[in-house]
């Protein structure tokens, strides 16, 4: 499936929630409604937005928290599966988006991308709740049950790779907010916290 069109679907059940997006954030950006409720950072470690999702979602129980995350990023940092089953935030939904190579640097294939299973090693770490899809119509047909679902909720998704073959410093950069203006509009958004 595409991951815009993969995108376009999740985003009508989105409803109030927090998005952070990594894989499929050239898109989503164009098709957010709510910007101030999305966490487009730049420059982010590989592997690290799991663990800053995981954060968050501790920090705001009361918070839909999404995750658009990647298959290298799951591969960077397999550790943050195990921790996020064991602190089971339950508004926490996590999303990998399997292009089936590092399209960021080049096009490069993940190893053993063919025969890895996603939503398995979720489910191995403890994940209550996995899915895989690779069809659009079944990923239509489940994504809003499974938004309603307890979390920590992990859903695999087989999207075509879309290969930026030019320069990492000369492409044209997707987050059109700086880190320090993402903050504020969050914060502006989310106002302070309950006690």
């Amino acid at each position: 499936m595409r991951t815009e069109d993969m995108l376009k679907i999740l985003h009508q059940y989105r409803e109030d929630a927090i998005v952070i997006p990594g894989r499929g954030g050239n898109h989503w950006i164009k098709m957010s409604t709510k910007p101030e409720r999305d966490l487009a950072f730049r420059g982010t470690a590989m592997g690290g937005r799991s663990s800053f999702a995981l954060g968050l979602a501790l920090a705001r129980p009361d918070e839909k928290i999404i995750l658009l995350d990647s298959e290298g990023d799951i591969l960077m940092g397999l550790g943050a599966l195990a921790t996020i089953a064991d602190k089971r935030p339950s508004n926490l939904y996590h999303f990998i988006l399997d292009n089936e190579c590092y399209a960021t640097t080049g096009g490069q294939p993940v190893p053993n991308a063919k025969k890895i299973r996603y939503d398995l090693l979720a489910q191995g770490a403890g994940y209550p709740s996995s899915h895989a899809f690779d069809e659009l119509d079944d990923f239509s047909s489940n994504i809003e049950a499974i938004l309603n679902e307890p979390g920590p909720v992990f859903v695999s998704a087989k999207v075509e790779p879309e290969n930026v073959n030019e320069p990492i410093a000369t492409r044209r950069r997707w987050q059109t907010r700086s880190n320090e203006q993402v903050i504020v509009d969050f914060k502006n958004a989310l106002g302070p916290r309950a006690a």
